[in-house]
């Protein structure tokens, strides 16, 4: 069971329980479920009890305790507990059957892996200044909404900078609008389109434009260009990069990715306590991304894309190093090498998904 899985199941639960009249509130349009915070209890965690309270004219913990009994029963989890005054805490049945739906997801979804209709409703339109920052942002959300079945259109102060079009922006319409907008201001570059294009190109322009928050200044020094670990962009790139290469050596060894094989034993304990370790943070990413480019929407947010690809990226060379998807020497491929390329594979798409959400290129090869 993926999150977006989860999120469903709660929801459903929640609409039996008011058909039954066990539950008079008003069903809400989408359920939030969030990864558990350290030191909380279960994998995942939702507050719509509390959010149903006022509305149900009950207890949190009553709310609770009516939508726990409908979700428990659900194929894939394996226990549901209340916390604190009202919080539904689940633990996933068979880690390694919700790792396989994670990665047969991926595979199914590909680059639009993440992408929805959570948002399906809403139209926006974002009007922004005469500024080069101002205008990849206001892009880059738009298509972040867009990926979540959104509709919208951006529009600016005055003409746009032709330059712009060099960094992947269009402009729907220009001028003052005749009602008020949601605006797209953050801190001004300092540096022209063409300045920026000039200096770094247009997709390290695009990275330093969004990596940073709105309300910080963006980095936009030759540090960019660095072909090293310690430039995010090339890192994440380069993981990407690498996740296509480990592709094509396995089908050089005459073997390819098995989602199927995930979960299934290294011959040594040891072997399998290491690949465990090494898998779970990237993993856990990979099934979280999707959360991850609603909440980049919801909240005007591309940065956090960007940080969530930094992330993916950091987990998939410490998995790589720790557990190698490629047999060495004489080594014969096996179905740990089978499970360990899914797992590669999975987070070289999410990584060239979310780098494409953000305007700027996957290359195959580095």
């Amino acid at each position: 069971m993926t999150p977006a899985d989860l999120s469903q199941t709660v929801l459903h639960a929640v609409r039996r329980a008011v058909d039954e009249d066990a539950l008079r509130a008003p069903v809400p349009a989408r359920v939030r479920v969030e990864r558990t915070r350290p030191g909380g209890s279960g994998d995942y965690a939702c507050a719509v009890a509390l959010q149903l309270a006022g509305p149900a004219a009950l207890p949190a913990l009553e709310v609770a305790r009516i939508l726990r009994e409908r979700v428990a029963a659900e194929p894939g989890v394996g226990r549901v507990e209340i916390t604190g005054p009202g919080f539904l805490s689940f633990t996933l049945d068979a880690p390694a059957e919700s790792d396989r739906a994670v990665l047969a997801a991926v595979r199914e979804q590909g680059l639009a892996y993440g992408h929805g209709d959570a948002l399906r409703d809403e139209i926006h339109q974002f009007h922004h200044a005469r500024e080069v920052r101002a205008a990849v942002t206001a892009q880059a959300v738009f298509r972040l909404l867009v990926a979540q079945g959104a509709r919208g259109r951006t529009t600016c102060e005055q003409a746009p900078d032709p330059d712009w079009v060099r960094l992947g922006v269009t402009v729907n319409a220009y001028g003052t609008p005749p009602t008020p907008l949601t605006e797209i201001r953050p801190v001004p570059a300092g540096l022209t389109a063409a300045e920026l294009l000039e200096r770094l190109g247009p997709d390290a322009a695009r990275w330093g434009l969004l990596r940073a928050a709105g309300h910080d200044r963006a980095a936009l020094g030759p540090e960019l260009l660095v072909q090293g670990e310690a430039n995010s962009l090339f890192r994440v790139r380069y993981a990407h990069a690498r996740a296509r290469a480990l592709t094509r050596g396995a089908a050089a060894l005459g073997f390819t990715a098995e989602v199927a094989a995930y979960g299934e034993s290294p011959t040594e304990p040891a072997a399998k306590t290491a690949h465990d370790a090494a898998a779970r943070p990237l993993l856990d990413l990979i099934a979280d991304h999707p959360g991850v480019l609603l909440a980049g929407a919801r909240h005007r947010a591309p940065d956090r894309v960007a940080r969530q690809l930094e992330a993916v990226a950091h987990a998939f060379f410490d998995f790589h190093d720790s557990c190698p998807p490629l047999p060495a020497g004489d080594e014969k491929p096996s179905a740990a090498h089978r499970a360990r390329l899914a797992i590669a594979e999975a987070a070289g798409t999410v990584l060239a998904g979310g780098l494409s959400l953000l305007g700027i290129r996957a290359p195959e090869h580095l």
